[in-house]
């Protein structure tokens, strides 16, 4: 069943500056996680805050559950909505405890009906000890936790998060990814979830959509968006791709380090690049090779190696933790991704 559906939406806060959103549309179904991702300033906070109720479109429409709650001639208020909100700062109200900030979207409900609503919650994000404990009390792992269970308990249509791991550090981000998708999974609950972190993008999302400048480049699930980049944009922002020039033959695409065996949608002889990661590049000590270590950078498990080619073009390749060689040494760069590599006519590539 289709939960959310956006069609054309559109948002221009002044007619000098470029749209803040232009002509995103997507689909969400129900108990799906759609992790809305692109670099700050991108759109996907204010296209959050549309289907909250917070924005009024400019252009477009939104329909929650088959009801439209946004368009030209209607406009749903948030508290009409049905949605939960999680934010970045948690928004706990300082003077209530935890069942109370809990009980707050259950205002007007039974009280027996509540204690049960509100105990089921603390049990599913365990907190049921720390139920009486204000929110100055808790750490930031268990804010965040109260703050989920708060918007969960109406059991909303709906729920939207705003970069909710931002004010973590980085140990407590990584556990608090698994709770949270753990909980959004057993609650089959309905998750816009927003982020400016690709890592955290590909682990919390179901599906993907990358925005870039107000518009929504990809959408697709993880494995679509970093195995199959669409754009040149998502390829740089979710992979950390470097581009490889070359030129289409009858063979394949010849580049700089070597023969690209992979059909491409393009004419012989067109210019091309080649999106290519870190571990799609091998190379090897040889003094008559291609390109020259530039630098290393130790990141525990394995040496991220920078290449220079003959070209100037930088390259980087995974190797070892084990392997140690000297900056200023040549070697043979190849290479081995060993499946198929995103590939963008140079045209669009400027």
């Amino acid at each position: 069943m289709t939960k959310l559906s956006v069609q054309h939406l559109g948002k221009q806060y002044t007619q000098a500056a470029l749209p803040a959103v232009e002509d995103v549309s997507f689909e969400l179904e129900n108990g799906e996680i759609l992790a809305l991702v692109g670099p700050s300033g991108c759109g996907k906070t204010t296209t959050l805050r549309m289907i909250a109720g917070l924005e009024r479109p400019d252009a477009g429409m939104i329909c929650l559950n088959g009801q439209v709650v946004a368009s030209e001639s209607r406009f749903m208020p948030p508290e009409q909505r049905g949605v939960g909100m999680v934010f970045q700062d948690h928004a706990l109200f300082p003077h209530l405890n935890v069942f109370e900030n809990i009980a707050f979207g259950l205002r007007g409900r039974k009280p027996a009906e509540t204690k049960q609503v509100v105990g089921e919650m603390l049990d599913l994000v365990g907190l049921a000890s720390l139920a009486k404990r204000f929110p100055h009390a808790l750490s930031g792992g268990e804010r965040q936790r109260v703050a989920l269970a708060r918007a969960l308990a109406p059991r909303p249509v709906l729920v939207l998060m705003d970069e909710p791991f931002s004010s973590l550090d980085t140990d407590l981000r990584l556990v608090m990814r698994e709770q949270v998708r753990s909980l959004i999974k057993v609650m089959h609950a309905t998750v816009i979830f927003v982020t400016h972190d690709q890592e955290e993008a590909l682990y919390m999302g179901d599906r993907l959509a990358v925005f870039q400048q107000g518009r929504l480049e990809q959408i697709g699930t993880p494995e679509q968006i970093f195995q199959a980049s669409a754009t040149r944009f998502v390829a740089a922002f979710m992979g950390n791709s470097s581009f490889l020039p070359g030129e289409v033959t009858l063979d394949g695409i010849h580049t700089e380090i070597g023969l690209l065996r992979q059909p491409v949608d393009f004419p012989v002889t067109a210019r091309v690049e080649v999106a290519i990661r870190a571990d799609d590049v091998d190379f090897r000590s040889d003094p008559q090779g291609n390109s020259i270590i530039v630098d290393r950078i130790f990141r525990g498990m394995q040496n991220i190696y920078h290449l220079q080619l003959d070209s100037g073009l930088l390259l980087q390749a995974f190797k070892e933790h084990t392997l140690v060689l000297p900056i200023g040494e040549r070697v043979q760069t190849v290479i081995s991704a060993g499946h198929p590599l995103c590939v963008f006519h140079e045209v669009d590539c400027v």
